[in-house]
């Protein structure tokens, strides 16, 4: 077996002896895949990023939920600081060894807390409200939230479009060439 990383000889070793690669679970991932099954592109998770919404088969529902279920958490790890905080800071001014000063600023770092309790409750507020209005306009039929492929159908990525491209009104050899075949004087 070569190694895929380095390209040396290793027979019936688990390592590379070069480069100290795992030969074994190289030789797992190559005894799983069929020999004549091809290899498919659109079924990677790079091409599942690259599809939208609709065709990864996300309802605005689903998607309304799962933002008010991240609000919820978020604003309850913020109202979770503040209180560790205000309990930790208090003990520590109450030790006695903490100067006037000090306690003051100490006393009011809970306040860090409302940052994410605020962040939750904004996407709260969003999931419920603005995104109630998109699942309407979903359910009304102006937006179509089923998905567009049938679901023993294969994800895949269009191809790409040369079409799409714009040709430029010149190019950048255009004023260069001309002159070549014109006769030239010699000096």
């Amino acid at each position: 077996m070569f190694c895929p990383q380095c390209g040396s000889q290793n027979d019936a070793l688990r390592f590379c002896k070069s480069c100290g690669t795992n030969l074994e679970a190289v030789r797992h991932v190559a005894s799983m895949r069929n020999p004549d099954e091809k290899f498919d592109r659109s079924r990677t998770k790079v091409a599942e990023k690259f599809l939208s919404e609709r065709e990864r088969g996300i309802t605005p529902e689903t998607k309304r939920y799962t933002e008010i279920k991240a609000g919820v958490i978020v604003s309850s790890v913020g109202l979770g600081v503040m209180i560790f905080l205000n309990a930790l800071m208090q003990g520590i001014i109450l030790s006695a060894h903490t100067p006037p000063g000090n306690a003051e600023i100490l006393s009011r770092i809970w306040l860090a807390g409302i940052i994410p309790f605020l962040v939750g409750l904004a996407l709260v507020v969003n999931g419920w409200f603005v995104s109630k209005k998109q699942v309407e306009i979903a359910k009304r039929g102006l937006i179509s939230d089923a998905p567009l492929k049938a679901v023993d159908e294969p994800l895949m990525v269009r191809s790409a479009d040369t079409n799409e491209f714009i040709t430029p009104r010149f190019g950048i050899t255009e004023g260069t060439t001309k002159h070549l075949s014109s006769p030239t004087e010699k000096r």
